[in-house]
């Protein structure tokens, strides 16, 4: 039990401490720095977004509801009134479908 934990601290402390040692000082390519930036948002989206698809258990609604949260959030409506209204559609959606 403990060689599991020591295991896992350390899979989780490697890639914190592996860029300390390698950058040591800034950064200066505008790539690199906005591909770092970048990188959690896409890692995020990636792990999500197979889960939206196949979380209603209709590829339909799932879809539709991912197009009614991408189409209220471009009209920058609140985060939690996108949430209710994409559970909402879904939900009224499900009956049809």
């Amino acid at each position: 039990m403990l060689f599991n934990a020591l295991i896992l601290a350390l899979a989780s402390y490697i890639p914190r401490f592996v860029p300390l040692v390698i950058f040591r000082k800034r950064i200066k390519s505008k790539f690199i720095c906005s591909l770092l930036f970048y990188i959690p948002y896409a890692v995020l989206a990636g792990l999500t977004f197979p889960s939206i698809l196949y979380s209603t258990g209709n590829i339909y609604t799932a879809i539709i509801g991912t197009a009614v949260a991408l189409g209220l959030s471009f009209f920058k409506v609140n985060m939690a009134l996108v949430a209710l209204i994409c559970v909402l559609t879904v939900f009224g959606l499900g009956f049809l479908f």
